[in-house]
């Protein structure tokens, strides 16, 4: 199948951030005098943008008589101010990924990074990783309506780079993201290299890549596709 674009999902597809998030949610949760949790915990709250991983942070936490509304901005605001300072502190590129896009881009393929994380947040993640060169438009949640799985990134990145949902190809490794490529009628595939799961809901829409280097292999050999099951 030929695809026009291609569309990234940042956390847990481009950079293994979950160290990083873990880093700069904790400092934001110790600066409010309030417990810290470990990176397998928090690896399980990425993938929805920071108000959801503070919302699921605070429920953790045994609250009473707290207005948690303004303990909530207070932690984003700290959360925010972390990032921003050290926007790749315990972070790392997949393996694969600065290849991948390097070729891509000799074939000049437009790319899009496509997150909950809003778009202040994930350039500056991009630039410090070196990556925010290679892409046409990076599209953040940067209120509740965009947030994936609404297809609203999605269809504002297929203007972005001058083309349709439907031929444009979405990378990610979040449930959300699957949903919102099939919401906007864009073909997805499953970032099978990060800390995304593959659920059952993925239909028959879902590629499944082990590696980065995949993706290319996928792209040069024509795909079936069976009805009710992802392609092979």
């Amino acid at each position: 199948m030929t695809f026009q674009a291609i569309a990234f999902d940042l956390d847990g597809t481009l950079v293994d951030n979950a160290g990083g998030v873990a880093l700069a949610l904790n400092t934001a949760l110790h600066e409010a005098d309030l417990p810290c949790f470990d990176l397998q915990r928090v690896r399980g709250w990425i993938g929805d943008g920071p108000d959801a991983l503070i919302e699921r942070a605070l429920r953790a936490i045994d609250l009473q008589d707290v207005d948690t509304a303004w303990l909530s901005t207070r932690v984003r605001r700290n959360f925010d101010a972390m990032v921003l300072g050290l926007p790749f502190a315990e972070c790392s590129i997949y393996a694969g990924i600065e290849k991948l896009l390097e070729q891509l881009g000799r074939k000049n393929v437009p790319l899009a990074v496509i997150t909950n994380t809003p778009t202040v947040l994930a350039r500056a993640v991009l630039e410090e990783a070196g990556l925010l060169g290679c892409f046409t438009t990076v599209r953040g949640a940067d209120t509740a309506a965009l947030r994936m799985p609404s297809p609203l990134l999605i269809e504002q990145a297929a203007r972005a780079l001058g083309t349709r949902p439907e031929r444009m190809l979405m990378i990610g490794g979040s449930a959300s993201a699957r949903q919102a490529a099939c919401a906007a009628g864009c073909r997805a595939a499953w970032a099978g290299w990060g800390y995304g799961l593959l659920g059952s809901e993925q239909g028959d829409t879902v590629w499944r890549l082990d590696t980065p280097a995949d993706l290319l292999v996928r792209m040069a050999l024509p795909q079936t596709r069976r009805r009710g099951r992802p392609a092979a």
